[in-house]
């Protein structure tokens, strides 16, 4: 793995508290600012939402961030008020320990995020030990930072981390890091993921929230393993100042690195998707508007029998085009091509020789499939990704709980 570039003025800690029954997994992560930090947050869709997102939610976007505590194995979701008034406290824990002082409203200057199995409560007396031992180990190292992208993995078999960085012209670098998790329960609008992305740029809470929000549409929107949106989902964006001032920043660029970033992280999922074999993206072309885009690869996106067909290494291209007719997206279907691997198996309207065996070849020997559908009603456009179906997914699935 490629060394981590790390944003300047953050701390790093995961640490094993209990929570997983392995005492090797790490189950708790927490991420100190030593310069108070505007944060924004993108938020699971699900009316169902976690309590962690119930305590963040309003509270972003705003400035005055000193840390963020997260947790895996369970999500606090559809737990009620004490599950609130648990979450509530893991933020003063956090704040307290990373030194706002009691009495400062320290539950505000901190953020929450949990993620596992729904409906358990959590086991407060091993949360509050963990986030002490965490904050005795909080480092600024590459190390630390690794330790925090594992404390939030569930059934992920990797952390998933990304940075970039950018060079000012007065030699100034910004530099934006982050850590996410999801391998299952994936969908567009925000699924069963967490994301935690930091920067040393000063930006105004307005402002973050806005680049998050459009950061967040071209990547971790356009991922789809299952088609589920669970309660728990959070993207979160610090950005604190230590390298450069506001009035320094260049928001375009910002902008860039931070889309650039997030499509790096989202993809990651899919890749990671709980036993996949296949990883496919889906170019969809040529739409009225990117709604209308992104309605048709999503639709593509969770075809079982698309999924299935791509795990079998079976070029049938007739699901492909079947599930865009079932989008409920108008086009003309006379103006419509479809490529997969690179081979053209469909052009306006009407199939093309092509030899079955290459194409299922090119599926079978790659972990990478991608399909190019092409219609002739606009020039809007969409990159989604998604993955296959196994049989590893649904065993995987069937005992999960028990």
């Amino acid at each position: 793995m490629e060394s981590m570039s790390l944003p300047r003025g953050y701390r790093f800690a995961g640490v094993h508290c209990g929570l997983k029954s392995d005492p090797n997994l790490l189950d708790l992560s927490l991420v100190v600012s030593d310069l108070p930090a505007t944060a924004a947050g993108v938020y699971t869709q699900n009316l169902v939402a976690g309590a962690a997102v119930l305590v963040d939610r309003p509270r972003t976007p705003n400035t005055g961030f000193n840390a963020l505590v997260a947790n895996s194995k369970i999500a606090n979701d559809c737990t009620g008020e004490q599950g609130y008034r648990d979450a509530l406290e893991m933020t003063e824990l956090a704040a307290y320990h990373a030194g706002t002082p009691q009495g400062d409203a320290a539950g505000g200057k901190a953020l929450v995020m949990s993620t596992g199995v729904i409906g358990v409560m959590l086991p407060m007396d091993k949360i509050r030990a963990g986030i002490a031992e965490a904050a005795g180990q909080l480092a600024s190292d590459e190390a630390s930072f690794i330790r925090a992208a594992r404390g939030i993995m569930t059934t992920d078999t990797v952390e998933k981390t990304a940075s970039r960085r950018i060079a000012l012209q007065d030699g100034t670098v910004i530099t934006l890091a982050g850590f996410c998790k999801g391998a299952a329960m994936i969908a567009p609008n925000m699924r069963t993921m967490l994301a935690m992305i930091m920067t040393d740029a000063a930006i105004e809470p307005d402002t973050a929230q806005k680049l998050l929000n459009e950061a967040v549409e071209d990547s971790f929107n356009c991922i789809s393993v299952d088609g589920h949106t669970s309660p728990s989902d959070t993207v979160l964006f610090f950005a604190n100042g230590a390298a450069a001032a506001s009035s320094a920043v260049p928001v375009t660029a910002v902008r860039e690195a931070l889309r650039d970033l997030c499509i790096d992280l989202a993809v990651q999922i899919p890749q990671d998707g709980e036993g996949v074999s296949h990883l496919i993206t889906i170019d969809v072309q040529g739409c009225k508007t990117r709604e209308d885009a992104k309605q048709i690869a999503r639709q593509i996106a969770e075809d079982v029998l698309v999924k299935t067909a791509v795990c079998g290494a079976d070029p049938n291209w007739g699901r492909i085009i079947s599930a865009l007719g079932n989008a409920g997206v108008l086009f003309d279907p006379m103006k419509v091509s479809l490529q997969l691997n690179g081979f053209e198996l469909f052009r306006n309207g009407e199939p093309l020789p092509f030899d079955k065996l290459a194409v299922s070849d090119s599926i079978r020997s790659n972990r990478d499939t991608h399909f190019l559908l092409v219609l002739q009603e606009g020039g809007e456009s969409i990159r989604f990704w998604t993955t296959d179906l196994t049989t590893e997914y649904v065993r995987l699935n069937s005992d999960y709980t028990t």
